[in-house]
């Protein structure tokens, strides 16, 4: 593999993220470090590198998802397992960064984990990290090391250009996501030379994962409609959205998003809701009982593996987006 560096590139994966660290390593034509992660009686996690990594650019792959304090600490563990190894640097590849939602004091007292857990990341002797579609933006200036941020809707539209929906409207969840929304219509439109418009939810949210529907700002009724958001835990929020959207007219209510958190009732309520298809991205890894017909998975290894080699071969990774 090309590169304009001394240092050998290597891809070595956490037990979070061992199918998409395959394909990954795959589209790189490269192999994964024999590495095994185990667990002592008491719950301690123990890990065991087989090969030397001395000097070498480490891409270590690792989501922080459930169970997160576990998948956490893995990456921590192999972090520090790494710079003790001597590396010549560590880029922390984490394709869903838990504890994203806690980026903010909503009230008085309330814990920043976000900042808690990027503080952790570096501490622990991460050179870099690379993940895609944080829950807030700013998280990456909560890193005093570079973050590179890539964006899974390129995917994601390109697959419903795809499929040529007559009267496409895409929804935005929130107002909070109403960005996020347009700029994935305008791709969109570019691909089918079609304008493709956007609606809005406007709801409440009385408590965590709670949310209920008050009113949709844009035009909806005979229209195939796309929900989009970044992640999807419960599924509350997007099945409540989608019989609203029947109920103001809507035709098919298709759904995707980056991040299939998918924990608790959310595989029943997808089961039975109003939704035709839900479209998720592979950063976080589904369990068999979470594979429903309804849900269609798509692959970020791509994306991830171009990042990476431009990464290792000092180019630019925005030229990705």
């Amino acid at each position: 593999m090309s590169c304009y560096n001394n240092h050998k590139m290597k891809l070595i994966a956490g037990n979070a993220s061992k199918e998409l660290a395959s394909k990954i390593a795959d589209c790189l034509d490269m192999n994964l470090v024999d590495c095994q992660v185990k667990t002592f009686s008491d719950g301690e996690i123990a890990v065991t590198i087989n090969e030397t990594v001395r000097g070498c650019d480490v891409f270590l792959i690792q989501s922080t998802n459930s169970p997160v304090n576990n998948n956490l600490m893995e990456l921590l563990i192999l972090i520090d397992a790494l710079k003790r190894a001597s590396v010549g640097s560590v880029t922390a590849v984490i394709p869903y960064y838990g504890y994203a939602r806690q980026d903010r004091k909503a009230k008085a007292r309330d814990p920043i984990t976000a900042k808690l857990v990027a503080n952790l990341i570096t501490a622990a002797g991460a050179d870099r990290v690379l993940t895609m579609d944080l829950h807030a933006g700013q998280i990456q200036g909560y890193f005093d090391i570079p973050v590179d941020h890539l964006l899974g809707g390129k995917i994601l539209s390109d697959y419903f250009a795809d499929l040529n929906l007559d009267d496409l409207t895409v929804v935005s969840p929130d107002l909070g996501s109403v960005t996020r929304s347009r700029k994935f219509a305008n791709e969109i439109s570019s691909k089918i030379n079609k304008e493709v418009p956007i609606a809005i939810i406007d709801k409440r949210r009385p408590k965590p994962n709670v949310s209920e529907v008050m009113n949709i700002i844009g035009e909806v009724e005979g229209k195939n409609v796309i929900l989009l958001d970044d992640m999807i835990d419960t599924a509350g929020t997007i099945v409540n959205a989608a019989s609203a959207l029947k109920k103001f007219g809507a035709k098919d209510v298709y759904a995707c998003c980056t991040h299939a958190v998918l924990s608790g009732p959310a595989i029943e309520r997808i089961e039975n809701s109003d939704i035709k298809e839900l479209i998720v991205l592979d950063t976080i890894e589904l369990s068999d009982e979470k594979k429903i017909k309804k849900i269609k998975t798509m692959s970020v290894a791509k994306i991830f593996a171009d990042a990476i080699n431009r990464i290792y071969t000092f180019d630019s990774v925005s030229k990705l987006f």
